[in-house]
């Protein structure tokens, strides 16, 4: 996992009261029983959305589902490279993440 994106996730994620980083080898965030963003072995950052939202930021962010060690992540869309450039944007999109991952039955 890239040290570089690894310092930047922390400090994303650290700029978010409602939430904190976990995970030693596998970085993430989780609430309510669910996971809600991951940041993968080869630095790449998975945020989880509600179905209809997922559709909007493939199209908007000209991007595609999100993948973790091999396997396709229901619900997450790979946040683009550019992205890591706008940490106000990923920040709001976290944010968006928790939001909805908070409307979800306990687990």
């Amino acid at each position: 996992m890239p040290r570089d994106k690894i310092e930047m996730y922390r400090k994303l994620v650290s700029g978010c009261e409602r939430f904190e980083l976990k995970g030693k080898s596998m970085l993430y965030t989780s609430a309510n029983g669910y996971m809600f963003s991951q940041l993968n072995k080869n630095g790449e950052l998975g945020i989880r959305f509600s179905k209809e939202t997922q559709e909007k930021y493939i199209q908007e962010l000209g991007t595609d589902y999100f993948t973790s060690y091999g396997a396709v992540m229901k619900g997450y869309v790979l946040m683009p490279e550019s992205l890591w450039d706008d940490p106000q944007k990923l920040t709001s999109l976290l944010n968006e993440s928790y939001n909805y991952v908070m409307t979800l039955q306990p687990k």
